[in-house]
């Protein structure tokens, strides 16, 4: 079974990740912030990931340490859970709707940390969630899963959709990317 636990403690957050690849789509647990346990739970569900999350964070500053975090840790314990990624499809790509809202969302797992992020997310909350916390979250993600990710907005007004379409297309998209398609790395240097 392809699964990973990670922890990160700092002064501003406390984390623990459970998390497996080839799950069932269950998220439980909270990062203590309502709107983006439902794009977590989200991501797990169209990804068929399993995600425990045990987190305190100092959300009475704000919500930044908390979602930052909760990519670093998350992403890390993809990378972990992905072993030696042989035989995995690699890359993956796929145009995502949510009513207006229509996400490009395109992934390498490459070994290099990469985030093309365009889409428009104003400081704007959804409960104590900051929806430019979108984009930190998965900087974090990228920058410790090691993968290369492009989120390109194509339409949307509503903030809620366009958020919801990029977490489904993620886990969708990185659901295809670990599959297991052969025996072989996918990479002709040999290293991933």
């Amino acid at each position: 079974m392809r699964r990973a636990e990670v922890q990160r403690t700092t002064l501003e957050t406390m984390i623990n990740v459970e998390f497996t690849l080839d799950g069932n789509g269950e998220f439980s647990g909270t990062s203590g912030l309502g709107f983006f346990d439902h794009m977590l739970t989200l991501f797990c569900k169209f990804g068929g990931f399993n995600l425990n999350l045990s987190c305190q964070g100092d959300l009475d500053v704000d919500d930044h340490h908390t979602v930052e975090d909760i990519g670093l840790v998350l992403g890390e314990a993809f990378s972990k859970a992905l072993g030696d990624k042989k035989g995995i499809a690699r890359f993956a790509s796929g145009f995502y709707p949510m009513d207006e809202a229509l996400m490009l969302i395109a992934v390498d797992i490459s070994g290099r940390p990469y985030l093309a992020f365009e889409a428009d997310f104003p400081p704007v909350l959804a409960g104590k969630f900051n929806y430019q916390m979108v984009e930190e979250f998965l900087r974090g993600f990228v920058q410790k899963a090691g993968i290369t990710l492009h989120v390109r907005e194509i339409s949307g007004k509503n903030l809620h959709h366009k958020a919801e379409a990029i977490f489904k297309g993620l886990g969708r998209t990185l659901k295809v990317a670990v599959s297991v398609q052969g025996d072989d790395l996918p990479s002709t240097k040999g290293v991933i």
